[in-house]
């Protein structure tokens, strides 16, 4: 519990301090973006006052300076109006400057950039000086935006390495865990195989030895799965349909007789690329979790269709149901609702799914009090 909060306590801090840096990073953005501005400013007015020397000039005055001025101003776009009537541009484009539309359209853009310099160059005559931002300041905008975009990528980058990684463990730990259960079963195992045969020589009837021995057989293939999590299985042809129901008709015979089977599928067979172990315990989880969703009284029905060039198994029942958020949880490792469990099987279940067979599983329609439908989704051998 204290690893817990500490490890929160720490995602906290990251985050608070990654909204600091991006706070600090865009108000020193807007400083010097206002910084830029200002001294913008500050050229137009000089360039107003140039405007202004270079009107009023006669022969003794000196336009050097004035000139020098207007020259200087390569960045800047300024249009300079007289009686609402423009009579100069500096820094725009000639195919703006042509189009009266255009022109017009770019001085109210002028306009809503900055307020316009008002130029008295002789008492009761003005002219103003429109300006917009230069290029610099323009990409200076927009440099908070990319600076925030790039933290965010990385620190999406830095979420999935971590994920990865974290998953990579689990799966893993997973596998160890997998592959000790099946060599800690596989000793008494053999020992009751052993047992088996010692009693089949003492005469004992018949068909208490044969439940035996499928219920030895069911460990078997049990200590076959765990061995199988972890490493690439191998994929066969196979029926999907005999192998679902051969599964499902072991499943009914060893539960309640309060739970009320039903199975529908086509008379043909289905062939499809799967591991007939791993697909066996595919289908105990899902029935098995049905039937403790209802708590072991209701109604369970197994359907598997075609449709295109898949094959559907839907698996319904009539228990509790789930509610919309949670049909993405329930995949999670860890993740139950039951007061015992370790809630490993439909994560387990999910793994077997879409990364040994390739297919998909989902929560297909759930309804709290009324029920719910898990969906298998898988290729056909075309």
């Amino acid at each position: 519990m204290q690893f817990s909060d500490r490890r929160n306590t720490t995602r906290w801090i990251i985050i608070f301090a990654s909204f600091l840096i991006v706070s600090l990073i865009l108000w020193n953005t807007y400083t010097f973006f206002q910084i830029f501005k200002n001294e913008e400013r500050l050229k137009m007015n000089l360039w107003a006052n140039a405007q202004k020397t270079f009107i009023n000039a006669n022969e003794t005055t000196d336009v050097e300076i004035p000139l020098q001025i207007f020259s200087n101003n390569t960045s800047i776009p300024i249009i300079l109006t007289e009686n609402d009537s423009i009579i100069n541009t500096v820094n725009i484009d000639d195919i703006i400057v042509k189009d009266k539309d255009k022109a017009v359209d770019f001085l109210h853009n002028l306009k809503s950039e900055n307020e316009p310099i008002v130029i008295e160059y002789v008492p009761g005559k003005f002219q103003k000086l429109y300006y917009g931002n230069s290029s610099l300041l323009n990409k200076l905008k927009y440099y908070p935006v990319a600076l925030v975009l790039i933290i965010v990528l990385f620190g999406g980058l830095v979420y999935n390495f971590y994920r990865s990684t974290k998953m990579a463990t689990q799966n893993k730990l997973w596998a160890g865990m997998a592959k000790e259960t099946a060599h800690q079963i596989g000793t008494p195992l053999s020992s009751l195989i052993g047992w088996v045969e010692i009693l089949k020589s003492e005469a004992v009837e018949e068909s208490t030895t044969l439940e035996i021995e499928k219920d030895i057989e069911r460990l078997q293939t049990i200590t076959d799965r765990f061995s199988k999590i972890g490493s690439e299985p191998k994929l066969e042809n196979k029926d999907i349909v005999t192998e679902t129901q051969q599964s499902y008709d072991y499943l009914q015979s060893r539960f309640s007789k309060q739970i009320e089977f039903s199975f529908q599928a086509p008379q043909t067979k289905i062939m499809v690329l799967l591991n007939p172990t791993l697909h066996s315990w595919t289908i105990e989880n899902l029935v098995k979790n049905a039937i403790d969703a209802m708590k072991g009284k209701g109604k369970l029905a197994l359907e598997i269709k075609q449709e295109g060039d898949l094959v559907k198994i839907n698996v319904s029942d009539t228990g509790a149901g789930i509610q919309k958020k949670q049909f993405k949880a329930i995949f999670e490792p860890g993740f139950t609702t039951k007061k015992r469990g370790w809630g490993l099987g439909l994560s387990l279940t999910k793994r077997i799914v879409e990364e040994y067979h390739k297919g998909t599983i989902k929560v297909l329609q759930s309804e709290i009090g009324k029920g719910t439908t898990m969906q298998v989704i898988l290729k056909k051998i075309v």
